[in-house]
């Protein structure tokens, strides 16, 4: 029998797998054992993988089909030190994204999903990539690189076909942005 904190985790990860298929229409599943299985130690699990292998394996959610280059992770606690996010020295979220990049591939859109006990759900993206926003916060990583960390809602409200574009490799952010959101504030480094 699972842990509370693993049945907890499993959980998250199979609301965000439901909500994806009901957002995109396609099938999202939760992956398999739900871990590392191509990444860390195990890389070299990808030479002997197919390409349809490799996606089921790698994070947290395989993605639907069209989602050729979508990287998931899904983390649920009870708590996330938020104040540290400003310091660029949050632990807890290097180590997430360590786990999320740790499986990437050089094109995919790498996505983590958080949920913590009574504050919400969030989403943090690359902020090499172009994300529609009206509210978020940077996370510098030593390691990573910066982030954008903003409300899971908000995420979508205004990046839903934009994330679809860049999980299936058919993007053009600039005329995408001015035609859907003008009058948003576009984070574009």
């Amino acid at each position: 029998m699972p842990s509370p904190q693993k049945a907890k985790g499993s959980g998250f990860e199979r609301e965000i797998a439901k909500f994806l298929s009901d957002k995109y229409s396609e099938s999202f599943i939760r992956a398999p054992g739900s871990g590392a299985y191509v990444g860390g130690k195990n890389q070299s699990r990808k030479e002997v993988l197919h390409e349809g292998q490799i996606r089921s394996f790698k994070g947290d959610i395989v993605p639907g089909q069209s989602f050729i280059n979508m990287n998931v992770e899904c983390k649920f606690y009870a708590d996330f030190p938020f104040h540290l996010i400003l310091t660029g020295e949050c632990k807890v979220l290097d180590a997430w994204l360590d786990q999320l990049l740790d499986v990437a591939d050089p094109d995919d859109c790498n996505i983590l999903f958080m949920k913590f006990n009574r504050k919400g759900r969030y989403v943090c993206v690359p902020s090499k990539l172009t994300w529609i926003t009206d509210n978020f916060t940077y996370y510098t990583s030593k390691k990573y690189g910066d982030w954008i960390f903003m409300d899971f809602d908000g995420f979508f409200l205004h990046n839903t076909d934009l994330l679809k574009s860049y999980s299936t490799g058919e993007i053009d952010t600039k005329s995408f942005i001015n035609k859907t959101s003008p009058n948003l504030l576009t984070i574009d480094i």
